[in-house]
């Protein structure tokens, strides 16, 4: 599992996918993420605007992520 640091309380699930470089642009993000192919916390995420906070686990790819929001 790879852990992600962010500056903010939160980034938005399609800014997080572009962030680690799992798509390149916003409409593949969408693409993806409305396929079904993302899930945060173990269930399938299909909002792209999902905010997520400090301790968030994201999984897209085979990849795992985790979010480290600085406190």
């Amino acid at each position: 599992m790879k852990e992600i640091p962010i500056r903010d309380e939160y980034i938005k699930l399609d800014q997080f996918l572009k962030f680690v470089n799992v798509v390149s642009s916003g409409i593949e993000a969408k693409i993806v993420i409305k396929d079904g192919q993302v899930k945060v916390n173990g269930e399938v995420e299909l909002r792209r605007g999902k905010k997520l906070h400090n301790q968030d686990e994201v999984e897209v790819n085979g990849e795992h992520y985790i979010i480290n929001a600085y406190q």
